[in-house]
């Protein structure tokens, strides 16, 4: 069974840092895409950062470039998600699913597939 599990979520004040881990297990690490997702409350499911294992490349909305950075430990079976300068637009329930990118033009459009797992509360104090 596919599955994440996210957790490291807290309070922090505007300004501050997080670290997010997700752990996989169920399926071969290193042949999937891992992404973050977030579910401000009253808006829609939106993808926030994706690594594909095949090459390392890394994805990221508008909104956590500069500020998010996505990694992953292979040998552990964890993807991470360093979130700094959180700002209180990041507050949301954030999850790790696998992750499909779909490239139009420069855009990245991230999807998550499936492995959806109970996600984190981040809340970003003013």
């Amino acid at each position: 069974e596919v599955q994440l599990q996210a957790s490291g979520g807290g309070l922090v004040q505007s300004g501050g840092s997080l670290r997010l881990s997700c752990a996989a297990s169920g399926f071969t690490f290193d042949d999937y895409a891992i992404g973050w997702f977030r579910q401000a409350p009253g808006k829609e499911r939106e993808g926030v950062s994706c690594i594909v294992h095949s090459d390392g490349t890394t994805y990221y909305s508008n909104s956590a470039k500069g500020r998010f950075t996505i990694s992953s430990d292979n040998a552990k079976n964890t993807v991470y998600l360093q979130m700094n300068n959180l700002k209180p637009e990041d507050t949301a329930v954030y999850y790790c699913a696998r992750c499909q990118v779909i490239l139009i033009g420069s855009t990245a459009d991230l999807r998550g597939v499936d492995g959806w797992g109970e996600g984190t509360q981040v809340t970003v104090s003013s």
